[in-house]
């Protein structure tokens, strides 16, 4: 390949996963071998960086020891939740002054640095951020190359078959259960409910579900000292696309309890919410919501309300809400989101040089192949076909759910 390009910049932003330091460390490398004399530099916390025109140069230094960056979790250059059409939000935080324009003073920071291609690390809102703003600057002349990577954590953006960092949050939300799930030999009657990230879409409660069982099939256990397999098992699993009837379920788990002498359930973060908020504002009280409009589900708290409609009812002695989100997405990448994000990094460089602009990822309209898709085409909240997915069904049938 051959460029004249002098600069590109790369942002991370939304939520962390654990894909962020090994893009950033694949785009990097995609460069340097495209021509080292390509200056780089990383807006700092996502696009609050942009606006403030906080950005940080790629040094030598940091090309020589790129590997040690697939190694780590988080993003080193750092994420913030900024929504560049929230204009109210921005000058509330600080990012801009009273009567401007996000959108005008990203532009004009990406002017000011000379930069011909931007690359945002995100999930659907950090990239359609970017789309308005590739468009706002075409407005005023100038040509600057937008490249999204898709990362989330949940799996669902439109029309992404598999986001970065996804299947290692399954892998690590698998892992955290598997010392967690201990506490059921720390109390008679445990109740233990792990709350697993997902806002709208189950992928990561159902994925990390089939992961973890998996798993407990490897592990030996000793019925003679009165340790069983069933012990450790998941005995319910609820995730955002499936209707969930509580006092049912309830009673079902009553049953598990007794046979068992404890329960153990995955549900999902959106699980039960709009029921949840329902309740809240029925009593008067308001649901707080973040910058891009979403409900903050730390609020809401569906493990907390599940095991208040059930733990009496199953006789539960001790109920344990455990959350795995922030154990799950801050881990470095696996192999295979390794390989995935280094698949995508060389994609995302060839495009560039190419001119193009868009999302690279595995388009599910064609064949999951690797594409440049049109930001028109990214959007949010993907469901997962819950009822669809032979595994999961056949999960849900082992455990007696359905």
């Amino acid at each position: 390949m051959v460029s004249s390009m002098k600069k590109v910049a790369i942002l991370t932003a939304g939520g962390i996963a654990p894909c962020l330091s090994s893009a950033l460390a694949a785009l990097i490398e995609e460069y340097n071998k495209l021509s080292p004399e390509i200056e780089i530099i990383c807006y700092r916390n996502g696009y609050a960086g942009l606006l403030l025109g906080d950005s940080v140069g790629v040094s030598h230094g940091v090309v020589e020891s790129i590997e040690h960056l697939y190694k780590t979790g988080g993003s080193p250059i750092g994420n913030s939740r900024v929504k560049l059409t929230n204009v109210e939000d921005c000058v509330n935080r600080g990012f801009i002054e009273n009567g401007q324009n996000p959108l005008t003073v990203a532009s004009e920071q990406l002017v000011r640095d000379k930069v011909e291609v931007l690359h945002t690390i995100g999930g659907d809102d950090t990239n359609t951020a970017a789309a308005c703003l590739s468009g706002h600057l075409r407005e005023k002349g100038y040509a600057l190359q937008v490249i999204g990577l898709p990362k989330t954590v949940d799996n669902d953006i439109i029309p992404i078959a598999y986001s970065l960092g996804a299947n290692t949050a399954a892998e690590q939300t698998a892992l955290f259960f598997e010392h967690i799930v201990a506490e059921v030999t720390a109390n008679p009657k445990m109740f233990i409910i792990h709350e697993v990230m997902g806002r709208k879409c189950g992928w990561l409660t159902a994925t990390s579900a089939l992961v973890y069982m998996k798993r407990l099939k490897e592990r030996m256990f000793f019925p003679s000292l009165g340790m069983s397999e069933e012990q450790y098992s998941i005995h319910g699993i609820y995730v955002p696309e499936m209707t969930i009837n509580v006092e049912r379920e309830a009673e079902r788990l009553e049953e598990v309890m007794a046979r068992v002498g404890c329960v153990n359930i995955f549900i999902s973060e959106g699980a039960c919410v709009d029921e949840i908020i329902s309740g809240i504002r029925s009593r008067g009280k308001t649901v707080p919501s973040d910058a891009f409009g979403h409900v903050k589900l730390d609020a809401v708290n569906p493990g907390q309300w599940f095991g208040s409609r059930c733990a009496e009812k199953i006789g539960a002695e001790k109920t344990l809400v455990q959350k795995s989100g922030y154990f799950a997405r801050s881990a470095p990448s696996n192999l295979y989101d390794i390989a995935l994000v280094n698949d995508s990094a060389e994609k995302a460089v060839e495009f560039a040089v190419a001119g193009e602009s868009g999302v690279v990822g595995l388009d599910e309209r064609n064949g999951n192949q690797m594409a440049c898709i049109e930001f028109s085409r990214i959007k949010g909240g993907k469901p997962f076909e819950a009822m669809k997915n032979t595994e999961f069904v056949n999960l849900l049938k082992q455990i007696g759910q359905v």
